[in-house]
């Protein structure tokens, strides 16, 4: 009966669960995220439209390289191998480093999470890592044992990181449990019909055995429709089924860690650097691949879309499995691009727990200082990023970070606030504190942070209230621009294209933007371009609407969700880089 309620209650919430708030029952432009808002109708970065007004008698003054990193990239794929960056000084396949930068045969980039023995394709979220260390010395703790200064603070994490794994793994499991009831449904269609993909109305003819599939049965027209057709559903429903198998088999699952065994490395040597093989694409290149187009898919060659930026080559670093990266990893990864000519890093991905901040900080410093720009996307939580923690991140943790933390951090409080006596004898009820506004303290934002950072929320294709993405992070204080992050379809691999959704995909909207600028102007500093970025965004006037930290419909100025109130724009971006001399 349990799994029977699971299953009956997480149908009627699925489209919150596995699904984005708008629509996408539309059709729209293979490249609107290229296109202009007063032109076209989509609120795009006006790319096209700035290569064709500003930069049609221009030539480009340097090739920028910009770096992925991600899960891999195809570098055989139609759109991207004519962009792709060659280390010249390097002889493709001869088992030697012939550059000597300290990597074998690293033509077209780096994989730092494979050896000679395969490549990493799964890990853990950093929670379940965390976990794994702090479980030996508090599993068996409680509240009253004695502990000193340090102590009590691991006890806290710990108490914090176990309550989070059991929201995590109870959300996945229910999740799980929907998706695979509405694979059984489709599947059992489609052995009815010999049809490998069933259409809607085969569902519909579909005579239900009993109240579950009669519930699978409506979610699946219902979905149908918000996604724009069946066969969009069916193929989101077989993705979520591997997602959530993932999640549960490997992401959430304590007794899984393979890293010492594929990639060999001193793992808890955060200064080793020369680990991991040259396999840039890796055994799931479809994040990467998508990334990868986005910025630089080739121009104009009568296939596939046109990445934001022309005059640039892509560098593929590998270093994010199915799950969360790792700090050390990053930051080789980072130290790997600036020492071989990046000027631009795009970094799609994040975590809500950190294992060694100092390492990434200390690369992200390196690149500061080599004149690197990082593009950092801000996640996909719906979830406000000056509250909640989110990582890798600008601001250091720094001698003053780390005091100001101490100083201001607030103690346990109970789960409803108490209230004085009512002076008529009525007692009033107490507060939740679920009900109570996260205070945010924005002295913390002036604190020691890198100045060549600039991190993404997502943008939808309209210009109304749901122009912020239901999905994607948000901040006032450290979400620095928006970019359209919905429904752009980019490469994957074997020459493929499709639409994905995330800041994933508005990082390197902005990262292309950066190149493109760079390309054109190449004696701008970080600094510069991101200042350019932030002040030639298209401000949004109207307010926005999106489901606060209370699960309620909030409306509110674009301003309140990020530093510069607009979204980028390619053709304002290059009018202002002309007047920096």
């Amino acid at each position: 009966m349990r799994f029977r309620r699971i299953i009956i209650t997480a149908c009627l919430a699925l489209g919150s669960t596995v699904g984005f708030a708008q629509s996408k029952d539309v059709k729209l432009p293979a490249n609107w995220f290229n296109l202009d808002l007063a032109e076209n109708g989509y609120f795009g970065i006006s790319t096209e439209k700035a290569y064709r007004e500003l930069l049609k008698n221009k030539k480009p003054k340097e090739k920028i390289i910009v770096a992925v990193i991600d899960g891999g990239t195809d570098i055989g794929h139609e759109d991207l191998k004519n962009v792709l960056w060659t280390n010249k000084k390097e002889i493709a396949g001869n088992g030697k480093d012939d550059d000597g930068n300290g990597y074998i045969d690293d033509v077209h980039g780096w994989n730092f999470i494979g050896s000679k023995n395969g490549n990493l394709a799964y890990d853990n979220l950093e929670l379940v890592r965390l976990m794994r260390v702090y479980a030996p010395k508090y599993q068996s703790t409680i509240n009253s044992t004695p502990l000193d200064s340090t102590q009590r603070e691991e006890f806290a994490l710990f108490k914090r990181m176990t309550a989070d794994y059991g929201k995590r793994y109870q959300d996945a499991y229910q999740t799980f449990a929907v998706i695979q009831a509405i694979n059984k449904v489709i599947d059992s269609v489609s052995a009815t019909t010999k049809k490998p993909v069933p259409t809607l109305q085969d569902i519909e003819s579909y005579k239900a055995n009993d109240e579950i599939e009669e519930q699978v049965k409506t979610i699946i027209r219902r979905g149908s429709k918000e996604d724009g057709s069946f066969e969009k559903f069916y193929k989101n429903m077989k993705k979520a089924y591997k997602d959530y198998d993932v999640m549960l088999n490997y992401n959430l699952n304590p007794k899984y860690d393979e890293r010492a065994k594929l990639v060999g490395d001193d793992y808890n040597n955060a200064s080793e650097r020369y680990y991991g093989n040259n396999d840039v694409k890796g055994p799931n290149a479809d994040h990467g691949s998508h990334v990868a187009g986005i910025i630089g898919a080739e121009r104009n060659n009568n296939r596939g879309i046109n990445g934001v930026a022309s005059h640039i080559s892509i560098m593929s670093i590998r270093v994010v499995p199915e799950g969360d990266e790792r700090d050390k990893d990053v930051a080789n990864g980072i130290r790997y691009a600036v020492d071989n000519g990046a000027r631009v890093i795009n970094m799609s991905f994040g975590k809500a727990y950190k294992w060694n901040k100092q390492v990434v900080d200390s690369a992200v410093k390196y690149a500061e200082q080599k004149g690197v720009l990082l593009v950092h996307a801000a996640g996909n939580e719906n979830q406000n990023n000056d509250i909640e923690s989110n990582f890798p991140n600008k601001f250091f943790e720094s001698p003053e970070a780390i005091a100001y933390e101490k100083a201001h951090k607030k103690p346990a409080l109970p789960a409803r606030l108490p209230v004085a006596p009512s002076p008529n004898g009525v007692q009033p009820r107490p507060t939740p504190l679920s009900s109570l506004k996260p205070m945010v303290d924005s002295a913390k934002f002036s604190l020691p942070h890198a100045s060549n950072w600039i991190e993404v929320g997502a943008s939808a294709y309209a210009d109304n209230e749901d122009l912020k993405a239901s999905f994607s992070n948000y901040g006032k204080h450290t979400v620095d621009v928006f970019a359209p992050g919905f429904m752009i379809n980019s490469t994957v691999p074997d020459s493929k294209y499709e639409e994905f959704d995330g800041t994933s995909m508005a990082s390197p909207v902005v990262a292309g933007l950066s190149a493109l600028i760079l390309s054109y102007y190449p004696k701008l500093t970080p600094k510069q371009v991101r200042e350019i970025l932030m002040k030639s965004v298209v401000k949004v006037n109207h307010k926005v609407k999106y489901k606060n930290e209370r699960d309620e419909t909030v409306r509110v100025p674009f301003s309140d969700i990020c530093v510069s109130g607009g979204v980028v724009n390619a053709y304002q971006a290059l009018k202002l880089a002309e007047t920096y001399k």
